[in-house]
C-alpha cells in the first residue's frame, strides 16, 4: 500500500470515528452499530483508495490488543460465580454454532470444502458483547447478565480462534482425527502455561517500573508479548494472550500508581475503538474488491447463504440457552449456579448474540489458501456481523422492558453504599494516625470535617432512595466543573501575565484534570 493510500485510510477512519460517537451521542445507539454502517458505506464512497488486508496484519496487529482487554477488565469474583453457564456457553454454543454454521455453508457454498467452512463458522461464531452490555447497562439489566455475557464473550473469542487456527492449518496439512486431538492439546495446553509465564514475569517487572509513561508502554506491548512468541513457539497465541490478560488483570492491583491507572484505562478505550474502528473501515474499503471476487456465485445465492447463516447463529443461540437449562443441572454445582437463571434471564442471553470485530478480524485473516471463495467468505461475514447487530441490537431494550428485567437503582444503591464503607474506612484511619501523633490536630480536625460531611450527604442520598432510583442531584458536577474551570482561568492568566512558568502551568493543570468531573467520567 502506497503512502498515500496509508494516508487517506487514516483519515477516513477518523471521520468514520467522529460521525459514529456524533451519531451515537444523538441517537442513542451503540456505537458498534454505527461503525459497521459507516464503515461499510466509506467503502462506496468515489474516489477512495480499495484495500487489501494482508491476513498476518490483521492476526499480529489487531487481534492481541482485542482479547487481552477483555481478558484484563474481566471481573474474576462475579466470573467464577457464574463459572458454570459461562462455560456452558463459550465452550458448547461455540462448538456447536461452528459445527452448524459451518454445515450450513459447506451444504448451501458448491466447492467450499470443509477445512474453510469449518474456519468460517469459527469466524461467526464469537459474540461481541460490546454492543450488548453498553444497552443492559445504560438501562440498568441486572449485572449478572452482564458478567455471564462479557465472560463468554472473553472465553468464546480463545475457543474460536483455536478451532479457526486448527482449520487453516488443516488447509495445508491434512488431520486425523488422532493428529487433531494430539494438536489441540498442544495448542491449548501450550498457549496457556506460556500466558501464565509472561503474566508472572511482566507482574514482576511492572513493579519495579514507577514512571507512569513507562508503565502505559508496558500495557501496550504486553499483548505482543503474549501473542507473538507463542504463535511462534507453535501453541496458542490467543489464549497465551487471554491466559497473561486475566492474571494481570486479576493481580493488577498495586501493580500501577493511580495516575498510571486513570490514563491506562482511557489508553485503552481509545485505543480498543480505534482498532474496532479501523477494522470496519477497512472492510469496508476491501468490500468493493470483494464483491469484484465472488467465487462465482450470485447476488441471489450469497444473500441466500447470508441469510440461512445469521438464522442459525441466531436460533441455535436461542435454542442452547432456553433448553440447556435442565443438562446444565445435571453437572457437578449446577442447580446452585443455575439458581435465578429463569426463561426470562435465559431469553435476554439468548438474544443478546451479536457479533462484532473479532468475527471481521478473523474473516480478514483468512489466508489465500482459501482459494476464490475467499472473498465470498469475507463478504458473508460482513454480512452477518451486520444483520445481528442490526437485527438483534434494537430488540434488546424492548426484551428487557417487556421481560421487567430493568432494575437500574440497584446499581446506583451499591457504588453509594461502596463509597458510604470506603469513607468511613478513611476516617478510622486518620482516627489512628490522631492517636498516634502522626498528624497534627488542626490538619485532622480539617480531614475530619470533610470526611464527615461526605459520608453525612452519602447517608442522606441512601435514605432518599429507599429502593426507588432517583438521580444523584446534577449540580455537584456542574459546581465542581466550574470550580476547576475558575482555577483553570486563574491559571492561564497567571501565566499571561508572567507571575508563573510553562511548567507550573502544565503541573498544576495535569492536577486539575483529576479533579475535573468531565475527565474523571470519560476514564471509567
Amino acid at each position: 500500500m502506497e503512502e498515500e493510500r496509508i494516508f487517506v485510510v487514516f483519515l477516513v477512519v477518523a471521520v468514520v470515528v467522529l460521525l459514529a460517537r456524533a451519531l451515537s451521542a444523538r441517537l442513542g445507539v451503540p456505537d458498534a452499530i454505527l461503525l459497521v454502517v459507516l464503515g461499510i458505506g466509506a467503502g462506496f464512497v468515489p474516489g477512495l483508495p480499495t484495500v487489501a488486508v494482508s491476513p498476518e496484519v490483521v492476526l499480529m496487529g489487531f487481534l492481541p490488543p482485542l482479547v487481552y482487554h477483555a481478558a484484563f477488565f474481566t471481573a474474576p469474583r462475579e466470573a467464577r460465580a457464574d463459572a458454570l453457564p459461562i462455560c456452558t456457553l463459550a465452550f458448547g454454543l461455540t462448538t456447536v454454532t461452528t459445527v452448524a454454521v459451518a454445515g450450513t455453508a459447506y451444504a448451501l457454498l458448491p466447492g467450499v470444502g470443509w477445512a474453510a467452512a469449518l474456519a468460517f463458522g469459527a469466524a461467526v461464531a464469537p459474540t461481541d458483547a460490546v454492543a450488548a452490555t453498553s444497552v443492559l447497562q445504560r438501562l440498568g439489566a441486572p449485572p449478572r447478565l452482564v458478567t455471564i455475557l462479557e465472560g463468554e464473550s472473553l472465553i468464546n473469542d480463545g475457543v474460536a480462534l483455536t478451532i479457526f487456527g486448527l482449520a487453516v492449518e488443516s488447509l495445508s496439512t491434512p488431520f486425523t482425527l488422532g493428529h487433531g486431538a494430539a494438536r489441540l492439546a498442544q495448542v491449548v495446553i501450550g498457549g496457556v502455561a506460556y500466558g501464565l509465564l509472561v503474566g508472572y514475569v511482566i507482574r514482576r517487572v511492572r513493579r519495579r517500573i514507577q514512571d507512569p509513561s513507562s508503565q502505559i508502554i508496558g500495557l501496550l506491548v504486553t499483548p505482543y508479548l503474549a501473542y507473538i512468541p507463542a504463535e511462534t513457539l507453535g501453541v496458542s497465541g490467543v489464549l497465551a494472550t487471554v491466559t497473561a490478560g486475566f492474571y494481570l488483570g486479576t493481580h493488577g492491583e498495586g501493580i500501577l500508581q493511580p495516575a498510571s491507572r486513570l490514563a491506562g484505562s482511557m489508553f485503552w478505550r481509545i485505543l480498543i475503538f480505534l482498532l474496532e474502528s479501523t477494522l470496519f473501515v477497512l472492510l469496508g474499503l476491501e468490500i468493493r474488491e470483494v464483491l469484484k471476487d465472488q467465487g462465482g456465485h450470485s447476488w441471489t445465492e450469497i444473500m441466500v447463504v447470508a441469510l440461512a447463516v445469521s438464522a442459525v447463529v441466531v436460533l441455535v443461540r436461542l435454542l442452547w440457552e432456553l433448553f440447556n437449562g435442565p443438562l446444565a443441572n445435571l453437572l457437578p454445582g449446577g442447580r446452585r449456579t443455575q439458581r435465578g437463571l429463569g426463561r426470562r434471564q435465559r431469553a435476554v442471553i439468548g438474544l443478546a448474540g451479536m457479533r462484532g470485530a473479532i468475527s471481521l478480524a478473523l474473516a480478514l485473516s483468512l489466508p489465500l489458501a482459501v482459494g476464490g471463495d475467499r472473498g465470498t467468505l469475507i463478504l458473508l461475514t460482513a454480512l452477518v456481523v451486520v444483520v445481528t447487530l442490526i437485527g438483534q441490537a434494537p430488540l434488546l431494550p424492548f426484551l428487557l422492558r417487556r421481560l421487567g428485567l430493568i432494575e437500574s437503582d440497584r446499581r446506583l444503591l451499591e457504588k453509594m453504599a461502596a463509597r458510604k464503607a470506603g469513607l468511613q474506612a478513611a476516617l478510622t484511619r486518620l482516627e489512628e494516625l490522631a492517636d498516634d501523633d502522626e498528624v497534627d490536630e488542626t490538619t485532622a480536625d480539617a480531614y475530619r470535617q470533610m470526611l464527615e460531611l461526605r459520608i453525612e450527604r452519602l447517608q442522606h442520598k441512601l435514605d432518599e432512595e429507599d429502593g426507588a432510583r432517583r438521580a444523584p442531584p446534577p449540580s455537584r458536577a456542574r459546581i465542581k466543573g466550574e470550580l476547576v474551570k475558575a482555577q483553570r482561568a486563574k491559571l492561564n492568566t497567571l501565566y499571561r501575565k508572567g507571575k508563573i512558568g510553562a511548567d507550573t502551568l502544565r503541573e498544576i493543570g495535569r492536577e486539575l484534570d483529576f479533579e475535573d468531573p468531565v475527565v474523571t467520567k470519560a476514564a471509567k
